[in-house]
């Protein structure tokens, strides 16, 4: 019933996220289509903006999880306490003070619910325009380096190494999203940025 951990992209932004992936290159298809894929989850957190949305969301988390915490024992200790005195109470005074004890436990469910829909959306909230900016990163990326297709490699069984290109659409976004001018490796080797990039490692 508790939360456990910090929810993942918000389920909406990660289908905006999956469509928006396919970029297309300008102009005729080549012999040998060029095709990489970029672990878009990831990349977002680890870029300069994801960290301190993630250290925002954990504080949210860590507040409401010590609430729910603490109404949790609350409940936990009054329900002892019926049990305590569940022989020397009458049957109606027992009665109301369990169909006390079960209103709380709603108003405790409902606050659980509530808290992950506040996390959700402050999720979004935080990374909704790291997404939308990242998204036009791999676009200009794809188009300047005649990319037919890039895919989120979370919907990918199986891409090789040199196809991935997270590293690299991170250090764009970290460095303003231009990256600093240089051409993606040849094929999608995006953990081996090319001798004229700017890049920073």
């Amino acid at each position: 019933m508790l939360l456990r951990r910090l929810p993942r992209l918000h389920a909406a932004l990660a289908a905006t996220m999956l469509s928006a992936l396919i970029a297309l290159a300008p102009g005729s298809a080549s012999a040998e289509n060029k095709i990489a894929v970029v672990d878009v989850q990831q990349a977002v957190m680890q870029t300069e903006d994801g960290i301190r949305a993630q250290g925002t969301l954990k504080k949210l988390f860590d507040k409401r999880q010590k609430e729910l915490d603490a109404k949790q024992e609350e409940l936990q200790r009054a329900r002892e306490d019926i049990e305590r005195q569940a022989r020397v109470l009458s049957r109606e005074a027992l009665a109301r003070r369990m169909e006390d004890w079960q209103r709380r436990m709603v108003e405790l469910q409902t606050s659980f619910v509530d808290y992950n829909k506040e996390l959700q959306k402050k999720q979004g909230d935080l990374t909704g325009p790291i997404l939308r900016k990242m998204m036009g990163i791999i676009t200009r990326l794809a188009k300047k380096n005649g990319y037919e297709l890039i895919l989120d490699r979370s919907a990918t069984p199986y891409a090789r190494p040199d196809l991935d290109l997270t590293e690299q659409v991170v250090q764009m976004y970290n460095s303003g999203g231009d990256g600093g001018g240089g051409d993606a490796p040849a094929e999608g080797g995006g953990d081996k940025p090319s001798g004229g990039g700017d890049e920073k490692k």
